[in-house]
């Protein structure tokens, strides 16, 4: 973001009202690994909740979805930089895979400032700025741009509800709307 640019309000298109995303319940509970912004990681454990018009998706401790960029379904980290103002790093606990019963959780170590990311089928995860309360995703099929770079955001969903819509954002090249 430049100094002098401010982030725009995220416009998102939701099918019935539902601007906040409730938690309709929650099934296990997984290992235990760090999430939080780059200012600050927390201890969480990952486990699953289902959310409204999503799915049953992953999310940490306090119940915050976890996101991957398609961009990095390969392993590959894309989200650098100002990216990182609004996709917090998933911060695992240790540098090893963590156990579970959340099949699929693993660690990589980031080249940019050296923590350890917890992935999730290899992809990176994250969590989303503007998720600021438990059972939502409003990061959920965002499209933005960092440094140039085009992204796309999905929750982590290990089972999905019935078809998403489309997130739609103002203006072209800045961040999303935000």
């Amino acid at each position: 973001m430049h100094p002098h640019q401010t982030p725009r309000p995220l416009l998102v298109g939701l099918v019935a009202a539902g601007a906040l995303l409730t938690a309709c319940g929650s099934s296990g509970s997984a290992s235990t690994a760090s999430t939080g912004s780059p200012q600050a990681a927390q201890t969480a454990t990952v486990s699953t909740a289902t959310v409204a018009g999503v799915g049953s998706v992953l999310v940490d401790r306090s119940g915050k979805t976890l996101y991957y960029a398609g961009q990095e379904a390969d392993g590959t980290l894309h989200c650098t930089g100002d990216c990182l103002n609004f996709w917090f790093p998933a911060v695992a606990a240790g540098d090893s895979a963590p156990n579970g019963p959340v099949a699929g959780l693993g660690v990589l170590k980031r080249s940019d400032n050296g923590q350890s990311q917890l992935t999730y089928q290899g992809k990176p995860l994250y969590l989303f700025k503007l998720d600021t309360a438990a059972g939502q995703a409003k990061g959920n099929l965002v499209k933005d741009k960092f440094a140039g770079a085009d992204f796309e955001w999905f929750a982590t969903v290990v089972s999905a509800a019935a078809p998403a819509t489309t997130t739609t954002t103002a203006g072209g090249g800045g961040y999303g709307g935000y």
